[in-house]
């Protein structure tokens, strides 16, 4: 075999393996399109018979990957190399996404669902016309505590967690704007405030907080709660959900002076090459039955005004989870207040962690 022979054989198998390589790849990193989807989601974050039932229905293959940050969702997105038709952004980040072009517009008329969403959950800030998102949950941010273990504290107020009976005795979920944004609240300013001073302000009142602190955790917060290994938390309305359902003595409270209002979304990403599958797919989270039994699996609150019907009274009419117009009045949305502001939001909370040590 003359050695061109040979080295035409080796350049063969070599794209041979690679072809295959991609292929692979592809399909396991989320190939797109035909009857393919992917689906780009938080960490148990929708029921699974749910995706069963949808793959039944359409004839269509759902590959489900997930994230645990919107920061980490957008990098990955905005680096292109993998194939998303469907991702689970926050507020903040749609309008970021947005910004930097990484979403397609969504066609409202493949959306017949989309009249279930109660209005006053559409047309918000981040996404004014609902022209690249479409809502997925929304909760609050607030305090669990056990009142066994707290005394005559309610938590009404954000100056209930300072209280020096708590020492060592709360947990904090590790956020910089929820954290920096309790701070915010607790001293009558919007979490979404910018000015210095007001920073300031809220990062020394954090401090003296620090010796309650038992620990700033991530979802094992949720763990930590439940077997009372703290009287009190900082956490998102689904966690505290999930946490009740675990531990029945705890209870849930937002505070008069405010909160975060927040909202998941549903949105399609520029990778998408399954178009039609993704508006399927967000049209079948829009069924009212089908929005109210992935509600009752993840615990959130859902959107969808007619799947309240579906869910039974003690999840529906708790109001708690489902709160009237005179709290969410109280209620901010995050808004996107860009690189710059974020990164230092991050710096101060930073700041307040290193503080602890």
């Amino acid at each position: 075999m003359s050695q061109l022979v040979r080295m035409f054989l080796v350049v063969f198998v070599v794209a041979i393996g690679l072809m295959y390589a991609t292929v692979y790849l592809n399909s396991s990193e989320g190939y797109s399109g035909g009857n393919t989807l992917t689906v780009y989601n938080w960490g148990d974050y929708v029921d699974p018979e749910l995706i069963a039932r949808f793959e039944e229905e359409t004839g269509i293959k759902v590959i489900y990957q997930t994230f645990d940050s919107n920061e980490a969702m957008m990098t990955k997105i905005k680096q292109g190399g993998t194939t998303y038709d469907v991702a689970i952004p926050s507020e903040y980040a749609v309008s970021k996404m947005k910004a930097e072009k990484l979403l397609k517009e969504i066609d409202h008329s493949l959306l017949p669902n989309l009249k279930h969403i109660d209005p006053s959950f559409l047309g918000l800030s981040f996404d004014p016309q609902n022209t690249h998102s479409i809502p997925y949950f929304w909760g609050t941010v607030g305090i669990v505590f056990n009142p066994k273990m707290v005394g005559d504290l309610t938590f009404d107020s954000w100056d209930d967690l300072w209280d020096e009976s708590l020492r060592n005795n709360v947990f904090l979920l590790d956020g910089a704007r929820e954290v920096m944004g309790m701070g915010l609240n607790s001293l009558g300013y919007s979490l979404n405030d910018t000015d210095e001073a007001h920073l300031q302000e809220a990062l020394a009142k954090l401090a003296k907080l620090t010796p309650n602190v038992k620990a700033i955790v991530g979802d094992e917060i949720k763990m930590l709660i439940a077997n009372e290994e703290a009287a009190a938390g900082l956490v998102w309305s689904g966690d505290a959900s999930e946490i009740m359902t675990e531990n029945e003595e705890l209870d849930y409270v937002v505070p008069k002076e405010g909160s975060n209002l927040w909202f998941d979304n549903m949105v399609i990403p520029k990778t998408a090459r399954n178009l039609e599958g993704a508006h399927k797919f967000i049209n079948f989270m829009l069924d009212p039955e089908v929005a109210a039994q992935n509600a009752e699996y993840v615990g959130y609150s859902t959107p969808n005004k007619d799947a309240l019907a579906f869910l039974p009274e003690e999840i529906s009419g708790d109001k708690r989870f489902y709160p009237d117009k005179e709290l969410t009045e109280r209620l901010e949305v995050y808004n996107n207040l860009g690189p710059r502001m974020l990164s230092h939001y991050n710096e101060l909370f930073l700041e307040f962690k290193m503080h602890r040590k």
